[in-house]
């Protein structure tokens, strides 16, 4: 089935009851058509012939055997941006500068699987063996100078795969300036080995030259409905996390301050400036943030707290408790989903 009509000005209730196979959307015209041009660009800069296929899919992904790049359906199109926002709560890949950091990075992916870069002995030595089974979590060490900084929540740390193409896309990024980024940390020892190997395959052709397009847009045969439902638990957890403490440090339950704004309206108020800072900052997804401030708003209403400060200190002081609750649910184990 095709939408011929004008689906895009169709309600979010609407539009969450249509297949993703049936969306009318493609990569050419879109958002997406110059963000894959200027991957090309930079990868012919630096003398690889390589250029990874591209298609839409359900996430951003690089499939095991297949040189090339899944990219999710919902950045094909200003509507589906907007309808991923407000299920979401962000968009991954939604303005120029974070796609091309996640471009480069699945680029890392599909080049190794082209090229079998990963048999290599000092390849296994430097990042370890990609046959290691992948975690279901992972906990970083944010400290850790033996990883590269590119994708957030320290994703470099994930697996020997991630380790490699993390590395990767800060040696393809214009201007990164690596060399003196990371002088003195272990780090540039990998990036230094991925210099001299792209050196040496400049200009090769690929060994691995598949075409296959895994999960295309036309295999999606969910509803929009049924992908949200699907994706928003992958970002819940189980967290005993205690509160209370915390929260009476930050408001109070003295009878003085009865008339006082009460706690719980206040969390609201601040709710979403709160909530991207410390996404920013943590590199937590915001929809696991908002889990948490949830439960926080939840446990100031059954503590009947009230605000006694002025907002912008009361405002600083719920910044770092929940900077401090979500460093606790990462390293507990947390995991961005994987690309």
């Amino acid at each position: 089935m095709s939408y011929r009509f004008p689906w895009q000005r169709l309600s979010d209730e609407q539009l969450l009851d249509l297949r993703i196979c049936d969306l009318p959307i493609k990569i050419k015209g879109s958002f997406l058509e110059p963000q894959i041009k200027r991957l090309y660009s930079e990868l012919n800069t630096r003398g690889i012939r390589f250029k990874p296929h591209v298609w839409l899919s359900e996430e951003w992904f690089s499939p095991d055997g297949v040189p090339g790049i899944a990219i999710p359906f919902y950045l094909a199109h200003p509507r589906l941006i907007k309808l991923e926002r407000r299920q979401m709560l962000e968009v991954e890949g939604g303005n120029d500068a974070e796609c091309m950091r996640i471009l480069r990075h699945e680029a890392g992916h599909a080049l190794d699987t082209a090229f079998r870069l990963h048999f290599k002995r000092l390849h296994r030595e430097l990042f370890g063996s990609f046959a290691q089974p992948y975690p279901d979590f992972y906990k970083p060490k944010p400290k850790s100078r033996k990883y590269v900084l590119h994708l957030p929540a320290w994703y470099a740390q994930a697996h020997p795969a991630e380790d490699f193409a993390e590395t990767f896309a800060v040696w393809l990024s214009p201007r990164s300036q690596w060399r003196r980024r990371y002088r003195g940390w272990p780090a540039l020892r990998k990036l230094e080995y991925i210099d001299e190997l792209m050196g040496e395959i400049a200009g090769a052709k690929p060994r691995n030259r598949t075409r296959t397009k895994v999960e295309p847009l036309s295999a999606l045969k969910m509803t929009l409905r049924e992908h949200y439902r699907r994706k928003r638990e992958r970002y819940d957890f189980e967290w005993p996390a205690v509160y209370d403490r915390d929260l009476h440090r930050i408001f109070s339950d003295d009878p003085r301050h009865k008339h006082r704004p009460s706690a719980a309206s206040f969390m609201r108020r601040v709710r979403r400036e709160v909530r991207q800072i410390v996404a920013e900052g943590t590199g937590v997804h915001q929809y696991t943030i908002d889990h948490v401030l949830q439960n926080m708003i939840d446990r100031c209403k059954d503590l009947k707290l009230r605000v006694a400060t002025p907002f912008r200190e009361t405002r600083r002081r719920v910044m770092i408790v929940l900077t401090v609750q979500v460093m606790n649910v990462l390293h507990s184990g947390y995991h961005r989903i994987a690309v």
